[in-house]
C-alpha cells in the first residue's frame, strides 16, 4: 500500500565517512571523534552529522570533554524538534552541552582536571553543508583539487606558545562561529586536530587527499602517519566526510510524491470513506471539504479535511495540504488546532483533525461589535499563547486571519489551518516548487510579505494586531484598496487609521500600543524606541506573555 509523508520533500545527501585518531608520542588520547548518517526520514530531516574534538591537553580530564562533547552533540542533535532549523537546533545542543562543561569545572575550580575541549562540528543537510566552531581544530573543505580552510583558529600567542582564547566549558557564555555553504556533489571536508594541521601545510594535506580520491580511511591514516613523520607530538585526529550525491528533487519526483495517494470524490452524508462514517457536512468549496466522521471501529468523531480535486495538478497546494496535518501533529498545545496519526493506513488523501465545536472568530466579531475590552483581552491572550507554540517549534503560520481562529463553547482559542507554515526545518531542504508568493490573506498579511521579503515570527505578530483592532473597531487599519495589492513598493504606502476615530472609548495607552504594533516596517517596529509598545501590550493581554503581542 502506497504511504506518503510530508516530512519527506527530498531524499537525504548520501555521505560515507572514515576517520582515525592516534596518541602519537602521548600517553592518553585526548582527541575524540563521531559521525552518523541516521537512517531516513531522520536523515532528511536532520542530515549526517561529523564532530571532532580535542581535549586542552593541561587538563587531566579533558579526554572526557571531548568524549561527552562529540557523543552528546550527535544524540541530542537528532533528538531536537524536526521543525527547528539546523542552526537553531545544533545552537540550542551546544549551549547545552557548554553549560554542563562549566558546571563541572566549577565545582572542580583549582584542580588540574579541568574538562576543556576544542569542538568542530559539521551538519549536511539537503545540499548545504553547516559549520561549527570553538577552539584550533579545524574543518576543511576540497573541491575540484582546492583546499579550503572554513575555520579559524581560536587562540592568542604567547612567547611562542599558543593559547586557546574560546574552548569548551571555559565560559558560561560561549561564542560559536557558524558559516554554511552550498554544497555539490564529489566534495570532500574534513575535520583535524591541531597534531596534524600544525605538522603539515594546507598544500600538503590537499596532496595527500588526492592520494585516496575514494577511500576516507587510508587518506586520513596518510595524514596521521605523516603528521607523526613530521615531528607531531601531540594526540592526531582526522575524520573525512564523501559526498558521493546530493538530493535533487525534479518537478516530476515532486509531483509524483505529493500524488502518490489519490484525492477522494466529494463525500456526502452516510458516505464511508477508510472505515470512517460521515456524520456532517461542515464545509465544501473550491480548495477543500471538511466532514465531521466518526471512526467506526472506535467510535471517535474527527474532522476529516480533504483536498479538492479543483487542484489536483497544483503541486504547491498539495505540498501545503499535507503540511498542515505535519504541523497539527507536531504542536500539543492548547490553542493550536491538533491533528492526528491515522490508526490504520490511508488509501486516500486526506487527514483526521480535532473536532471543535463553537464559531471562528468572524462570526464572533459579528456577534460582537462592540465588545468588551476585557473580552478582547482575554482572547488575544489565547491566541498570543498559541502563537508562541509556533515559535518555539520554529515555525512561522504567515495566514493568520479571524476564519483561522476557532473559539469553542467554552471560550477556548484554537488557531488553526497550517497550509501556509513556514517550517524552518524543512525551508532549508532544496525544493522545486516556487514559493516566492506571498503568503497569507492581503488584508492581513504583514507588510514585508508584500514588498517580497522573508516573514519571521514578527509578520504573524502583525497580523494579530490587525485582527486585535479589527475585533475592538470592526474595521480594518489601513484602508482596502480598490484592487488587491499583491505587492507594494514601499513601507510609506500604508497609512494608519487611528483607532480612536472609530471608537472613541478606546484608552489612549491601547491606541498607542496598536499604532506601534502595526508599524508597516518591522525593523522600525523592533527598535529600542518601540520598548513602550511592549509595555501596552503586557496589558493588553493582561498576561506575562503578551510582550510577544507587540512587533
Amino acid at each position: 500500500m502506497k504511504h506518503t509523508d510530508y516530512s519527506a520533500p527530498a531524499q537525504a545527501p548520501m555521505v560515507r565517512f572514515g576517520g582515525q585518531s592516534v596518541s602519537g608520542v602521548k600517553a592518553v588520547n585526548q582527541d575524540a571523534f563521531a559521525a552518523h548518517a541516521p537512517d531516513a526520514p531522520t536523515a532528511r530531516l536532520k542530515g549526517a552529522v561529523a564532530v571532532i574534538a580535542d581535549g586542552v591537553s593541561s587538563c587531566e580530564d579533558s579526554h572526557i570533554a571531548s568524549q561527552t562533547a562529540v557523543t552528546s552533540f550527535i544524540a541530542d542533535y537528532l533528538s531536537t524538534p524536526d521543525s527547528w532549523s539546523t542552526r537553531h537546533a545544533a545552537a540550542r545542543v551546544i549551549s547545552s552541552l557548554n553549560s554542563w562543561l562549566f558546571q563541572q569545572n566549577a565545582v572542580r575550580q583549582g584542580h588540574d582536571d579541568s574538562m576543556l575541549c576544542t569542538f568542530s562540528a559539521v551538519i549536511l543537510k539537503s545540499n548545504t553543508l553547516h559549520c561549527f566552531h570553538v577552539g584550533d581544530s579545524r574543518v576543511w573543505h576540497l573541491r575540484n583539487g582546492e583546499l579550503e580552510q572554513l575555520t579559524r583558529d581560536h587562540v592568542h600567542v604567547e612567547r611562542g606558545r599558543n593559547y586557546l582564547s574560546r574552548a569548551f566549558g571555559a565560559d558560561q557564555h560561549l561564542e560559536v562561529d557558524y558559516q554554511q555553504r552550498t554544497l555539490e556533489a564529489g566534495d570532500r571536508i574534513l575535520l583535524t586536530t591541531d597534531g596534524i594541521h600544525e605538522h603539515l601545510p594546507r598544500a600538503r594535506i590537499a596532496e595527500l587527499l588526492a592520494l585516496q580520491p575514494d577511500d576516507p580511511v587510508a587518506a586520513c591514516s596518510g595524514l596521521i602517519d605523516e603528521a607523526l613523520a613530521g615531528g607531531s607530538d601531540d594526540n592526531l585526529t582526522a575524520l573525512l566526510i564523501e559526498v558521493d550525491a546530493l538530493p535533487l528533487e525534479t518537478p516530476d519526483e515532486n509531483y509524483r510524491r505529493l500524488t502518490a495517494l489519490p484525492i477522494p470524490p466529494v463525500l456526502a452524508t452516510g458516505n464511508r470513506i477508510d472505515d470512517y462514517e460521515v456524520l456532517d457536512i461542515i464545509f465544501s468549496g473550491t480548495r477543500s471539504h471538511m466532514y465531521r466522521v466518526k471512526d467506526l471501529h472506535g467510535d471517535r468523531q474527527y474532522v476529516l479535511k480533504a483536498p479538492s480535486e479543483n487542484h489536483a495538478e497544483d503541486s504547491l497546494y498539495l505540498d501545503g495540504f499535507m503540511r498542515e496535518e505535519w504541523v497539527g501533529r507536531r504542536i500539543d498545545h492548547p490553542n493550536v488546532m491538533k491533528t492526528f496519526a491515522p490508526p490504520r493506513p490511508k488509501r486516500f488523501m486526506y487527514y483526521l483533525g480535532e473536532h471543535i465545536e463553537g464559531q471562528n472568530l468572524r462570526q464572533w466579531m459579528q456577534d460582537h461589535p462592540q465588545p468588551p475590552l476585557d473580552q478582547v483581552r482575554d482572547l488575544l491572550r489565547q491566541i498570543v499563547a498559541g502563537l508562541r507554540a509556533f515559535q518555539r517549534a520554529d515555525m512561522v503560520h504567515q495566514d493568520l486571519k479571524p476564519e483561522n481562529i476557532m473559539i469553542d463553547r467554552d471560550g477556548r482559542v484554537r488557531i488553526l489551518d497550517f497550509g501556509t507554515v513556514r517550517i524552518a526545518g524543512i525551508e532549508e531542504m532544496v525544493s522545486p516548487l516556487d514559493k516566492s508568493i506571498p503568503q497569507g490573506s492581503v488584508n492581513y498579511v504583514a507588510p514585508e510579505y508584500l514588498m517580497g521579503l522573508p516573514g519571521s515570527y514578527r509578520s504573524d505578530l502583525f497580523s494579530l494586531a490587525v485582527i486585535a483592532y479589527e475585533m475592538l473597531t470592526g474595521e480594518l487599519p489601513y484602508r482596502e484598496p480598490s484592487v488587491k495589492r499583491h505587492r507594494i513598493e514601499h513601507y510609506s504606502e500604508l497609512h494608519y487609521i487611528p483607532a480612536l476615530r472609530h471608537r472613541k472609548d478606546l484608552p489612549l495607552w491601547m491606541e498607542g500600543c496598536l499604532r506601534k504594533a502595526l508599524q508597516p516596517n518591522p525593523c522600525i517596529a523592533t527598535t529600542p524606541i518601540r520598548s513602550s509598545c511592549r509595555t501596552c501590550a503586557r496589558r493588553t493581554a493582561s498576561s506575562k506573555h503578551a510582550s510577544a503581542s507587540s512587533r
